[in-house]
């Protein structure tokens, strides 16, 4: 996995200082994901890497040891954990926008709804 992050990093001609600017992970961290010291960073980490560079952030996840490549496999959505971390950086307020429209999507779905 790590291999494949500093493939995107150097094909895009970024520094490491850059990568940092571009992705928000610090760069001794990012460091450490390349030469395989961490190798299975956080969700959250992943996907502002797959964001950052343009990677698929589940073949990330796959890569890391978070998916198998089984489809067979039942699994959570790989998304949780990001969409957690970033309900937890907003606002009350913009919490309540969140939880509001996931309500008015299952309603499109035809989901039972917490009664908002």
């Amino acid at each position: 996995m790590g291999e494949v992050v500093k493939a995107e990093r150097l094909a895009r001609e970024w520094s490491l200082r850059r990568a940092e600017r571009e992705t928000g992970i610090h760069n001794a961290h990012l460091a450490q994901i390349e030469s395989g010291t961490i190798s299975r960073p956080d969700h959250n980490v992943l996907f502002a890497l797959a964001t950052a560079y343009g990677l698929d952030f589940e073949r990330l996840l796959r890569l890391a040891g978070h998916l198998s490549g089984d489809a067979a496999e039942p699994r959570r959505s790989p998304y949780g954990a990001v969409a957690w971390k970033a309900l937890t950086e907003l606002s009350p307020e913009e919490q309540h926008e969140v939880v509001d429209f996931i309500a008015e999507l299952q309603r499109r779905r035809g989901e039972p709804t917490d009664g908002r």
